[in-house]
């Protein structure tokens, strides 16, 4: 997340090869590149004001109601419970170790 959104997609693209798509609406008008390891690299602008810039990884789970459970139980503080997002999976935000991370089920 950044205020610069253009400006971050291009660094990203000329640095990896990657080509960076439209906002997206469904993912809070993120743009999105696939990586060439089958991966997802996103880049949005704050959806409130108060949100500072962050860059969040998410982890691809199988199940993400038993990895948001093994992240409460290893201390991890949840910010945003499991929602789907219609068409792109299952999403949640925890924070930990004073870092934002996620988790994301297809």
């Amino acid at each position: 997340m950044t205020k610069d959104v253009d400006a971050v997609c291009a660094a990203y693209a000329a640095m990896n090869g990657v080509e960076f798509g439209k906002p997206d609406a469904g993912l809070g008008n993120a743009r999105t590149a696939p990586l060439a390891g089958g991966g997802l690299v996103g880049v949005r602008a704050p959806l409130r004001e108060t949100e500072d810039p962050v860059v969040r990884p998410y982890w691809l789970v199988e199940d993400i109601e038993a990895a948001v459970s093994a992240v409460v139980e290893a201390g991890g503080q949840i910010a945003v419970p499991p929602m789907e997002i219609p068409g792109h999976g299952t999403f949640a935000i925890y924070l930990q170790g004073g870092n934002d991370h996620g988790l994301w089920q297809l």
